[in-house]
């Protein structure tokens, strides 16, 4: 993949290489909310993920990369398109930022790039992003790349034993 690169970090694949630190987020029962998940996962199932990883975003439907810093080489979180429809040409983003590295930048930067690669390389005419209207930092990101809220979902998420609401942000391209 070309053009993944930013002032102070990268965008990959996943590499084997990476299981300890897939494990960890996927296991880190603080992101499950966000990454609609109720079950550990076990190194068994990460690795085969990680064997399979290299499918075309087109067959795949879905791209999952790693954000590395550049300096130091440190895995620091991961950013995905999912749902993605070449028919309708869009797809939905999301991104992680492991708690370590979060308040950095990497997050806004990482962002930044796979916009650009959204529209520039996979021709895609728009990008949408569900936040949970509890999540300050992501609507704050996410407005800071000119993503509009276009809608609320009410009690659709759950969480904790209560519901929350789901904002529907879009960036439509020029």
């Amino acid at each position: 993949m070309q053009n993944l690169q930013g002032n102070t970090i990268n965008l990959r694949a996943l590499e084997p290489e990476d299981l300890e630190f897939l494990y960890q987020i996927e296991n880190n029962a603080s992101f499950w909310e966000v990454s609609h998940t109720q079950t550990p996962f076990s190194k068994f199932i990460l690795k085969q993920y990680l064997e399979n990883a290299h499918q075309d975003i087109f067959e795949a439907k879905q791209l999952r990369l790693l954000i590395e810093e550049k300096s130091t080489k440190k895995q620091v979180g991961l950013i995905d398109l999912f749902d993605f429809n070449p028919q309708h040409q869009r797809a939905g983003i999301g991104i992680l930022i492991h708690p370590d590295f979060q308040q950095k930048g990497f997050a806004s930067e990482a962002l930044s790039i796979l916009i650009s690669y959204s529209f520039s390389h996979l021709n895609l005419h728009q990008l949408y992003a569900n936040i949970t209207l509890d999540n300050a930092k992501s609507i704050s990101l996410f407005t800071k790349h000119y993503f509009k809220k276009v809608g609320i979902k009410k009690d659709w998420i759950l969480s904790n034993g209560k519901f929350k609401d789901e904002i529907l942000f879009q960036l439509i391209k020029d």
